[in-house]
């Protein structure tokens, strides 16, 4: 039988969040997020090197996301670790692996909202996401990715606002990690600021 002292602290501990407004989410809430991100040395040379290639063609910087990097440093952690690519799902895709919902996009876009959503359910990003994706069979890098997009006219499009994408990108994120690059592309400012 539980002494009237037990009942009031077990009360007490209870309520103590409720009335004093602590935080009882867990870390991995998304609205920790921000605390987490920074960048590794080749992720920001990564940031740069497309920051100077639109440059050289005459189009304005874009200020580095703190929330679309997040959702590309895990994204390419998703598709290192979890590898939720098949004959049918493709870089766009993410696992059952993490605190996200799980897609398989495929290569006629009939998934694409999965992609476009995940900066809302993972930060505070209010607008869509558009990414671009890129994999080695050693080791991803910053000029191979670039290069890469480079030479395929629907990536290349959406670095140079051209084609489909002619409207302005407010925010962008960066990601790479293993096999995988991952660059993320947004209309809306970041709530969250830049890194």
């Amino acid at each position: 039988m539980k002494t009237p002292l037990l009942r009031y602290l077990i009360l007490i501990t209870l309520l103590f969040p409720m009335l004093f407004g602590c935080e009882t989410d867990s870390v991995d809430d998304k609205d920790n997020y921000n605390d987490k991100v920074t960048l590794t040395p080749t992720e920001l040379e990564f940031y740069n090197m497309i920051m100077e290639y639109r440059a050289g063609l005459s189009l304005p910087s874009i200020p580095l996301s703190s929330s679309l990097s997040y959702v590309a440093q895990q994204h390419v952690a998703d598709l290192e670790e979890n590898n939720p690519t098949s004959s049918s799902c493709n870089l766009h895709s993410w696992s059952a692996g993490g605190n996200w919902t799980a897609c398989c996009y495929t290569s006629d876009h009939a998934q694409a909202t999965c992609m476009w959503d995940k900066p809302r359910e993972l930060t505070d990003y209010i607008g869509n996401g558009y990414e671009i994706a890129y994999s080695h069979s050693v080791a991803a890098t910053p000029e191979g990715a670039l290069n890469g997009w480079k030479n395929s006219e629907g990536h290349h499009n959406v670095i140079i606002n051209a084609g489909s994408w002619t409207t302005e990108w407010k925010a962008i994120g960066v990601g790479i990690k293993g096999k995988y690059a991952v660059v993320w592309f947004g209309h809306e400012d970041d709530p969250a600021g830049t890194i």
